[in-house]
């Protein structure tokens, strides 16, 4: 449901019991006020999702109100009610920001085709904003599957698709966690609801919270009307909660009640809301090992690891390297519209030699520099950009990944850090970051994760010592 609280202003209480219980027939939450006045008293102190109001009252009109509510609260929807020879101003009134009006006397079914066209309106209002901020995030292309354990993969999907249960999927940074979960979301019940996705670890942990349950406004600075959160939005559908590892404690607490109850309060707001979203989360972290040291909690860990799922890296699964190749190849040709290039041998066996550290988003990224390099002709190795494996094909032991998951590059012995004291790196770290933020302690420190105290007592200490001019 979009709306949740209906408040029914109106001096008659006849009329006030006969819209409460047409309301209430729509498993609605009601409210009255006797009076215009009430009414916007009550709004300035706890909000509402709806407002149905007479025409004619003592003190403030019902047009009076809607111009109010229309200038004050322009995101809650305005009905007013009339009788049929003031249709005039009820149309006047609809000019002032009212979206709709009802004739007097009034049978249910009317009442329940008004509010189900403004919550149909409504959703599809709060569904484009949410398009519009995810435009460019395309999970809709189809899922190659070569390898064994990419096919077991898709059979496992199936299988648990038709389940509302919470399905966890793990896996490193690119290798494709959010198409599975759109595959998953596709395969269900809930194909013809809402996929929606919260890219959890972008966002801070109070715009994260009210992007996740919304907010009511004046509740934050910024919150000029109220907005729905995700959960809202995924009603009836599947809500894709991607890197749920970065969330806060304070946070991991709170979608723990929602995993739980299905149900949460928007931010700075008292009404309860019931959703029916079946959750998809992933994440790039060793969540058992995130419970051990104390940054994630175990009872939402178990309550998420209902159905896990791991996506293999693609160095496990090389049979689908250059499947994977020639679909990027295909579909980054037709978006440029160019030929679809082939690959010559020595290609597809650089493709096939390669650790792919990055996984399929290295590989993607990779193939769409070649279609844009290569002139009319096949795929060769020169127009494939990145570093060859060591000359006896042997993969690196180790890669560099940050404590975020972001792939920085293989480990090779050549590399210039190799045989340094640490001491000396970190000396030669501090000072080339101070060179870049032009000597700003500050913004050196943050970027290097340590206290501006740390920073400077370091810089004293070397002083002292000698080892900084």
């Amino acid at each position: 449901m979009s709306f949740h609280r209906v408040l029914i202003v109106d001096d008659d209480p006849l009329s006030r019991e006969y819209l409460t219980e047409a309301i209430h027939q729509l498993g609605l939450q009601t409210e009255v006020s006797t009076s215009a006045e009430q009414a916007l008293e009550r709004i300035r102190r706890h909000g509402i999702d709806m407002v149905l109001t007479d025409l004619r009252m003592p003190g403030m009109s019902g047009v009076e109100l809607v111009r109010t509510l229309s200038r004050e609260y322009p995101e809650i929807p305005v009905v007013l009610i009339t009788a049929h020879g003031t249709i005039e101003t009820a149309v006047e009134a609809m000019h002032m920001g009212a979206v709709d009006f009802i004739v007097k006397p009034c049978s249910p079914d009317t009442v329940e085709l008004v509010v189900k066209r403004i919550q149909r309106s409504h959703r599809l209002e709060q569904e484009n904003e949410y398009l519009r901020s995810e435009v460019g995030i395309d999970l809709n292309h189809e899922i190659v599957a070569q390898s064994r354990s990419m096919q077991e993969l898709l059979r496992t999907s199936d299988r648990v698709a038709s389940s509302k249960g919470t399905v966890l999927i793990t896996g490193e940074s690119g290798t494709g966690k959010e198409r599975i979960a759109s595959y998953i979301h596709n395969k269900s019940p809930r194909r013809n609801g809402p996929f929606v996705r919260v890219n959890c670890a972008a966002l801070s942990e109070q715009l994260l919270e009210s992007e996740l349950f919304g907010h009511e406004r004046g509740s934050f600075t910024g919150a000029h009307k109220r907005r729905e959160g995700r959960f809202e939005l995924a009603d009836g559908g599947t809500l894709l909660l991607d890197e749920i590892g970065e969330i806060s404690p304070a946070l991991q607490t709170k979608l723990l009640r929602v995993l739980e109850e299905e149900e949460f309060e928007r931010v700075g707001g008292t009404t309860t809301l019931k959703v029916d979203v079946r959750i998809i989360a992933t994440t790039n972290r060793d969540l058992p090992e995130e419970v051990n040291q104390g940054r994630f909690r175990e009872d939402l860990y178990y309550r998420l690891h209902v159905l896990p799922i791991h996506v293999e890296p693609l160095r496990d699964r090389l049979d689908d390297v250059v499947p994977l190749a020639r679909y990027f190849a295909d579909r980054y040709a037709r978006d440029n519209g160019v030929p679809v290039p082939a690959f010559s041998q020595d290609a597809e066996r650089r493709i096939s030699e390669w650790n792919w550290p990055g996984n399929v988003r290295e590989l993607e990224n990779a193939i769409h520099r070649a279609v844009i390099l290569v002139d009319g002709g096949p795929i060769e190795p020169d127009h494939l950009l990145f570093e060859p494996l060591p000359k006896n094909g042997q993969k690196p032991k180790f890669t560099l990944i940050t404590e975020k998951g972001d792939y920085l590059g293989p480990i090779t012995a050549s590399s210039p850090l190799a045989n340094r004291q640490i001491a000396d790196l970190e000396r030669e770290a501090i000072l080339c970051t101070l060179e870049a933020t032009r000597g700003n302690k500050t913004e050196a420190a943050r970027r290097l994760g340590v206290t501006a105290r740390t920073l400077s007592n370091k810089m004293k200490l070397w002083r002292d010592l000698g080892l900084v001019a």
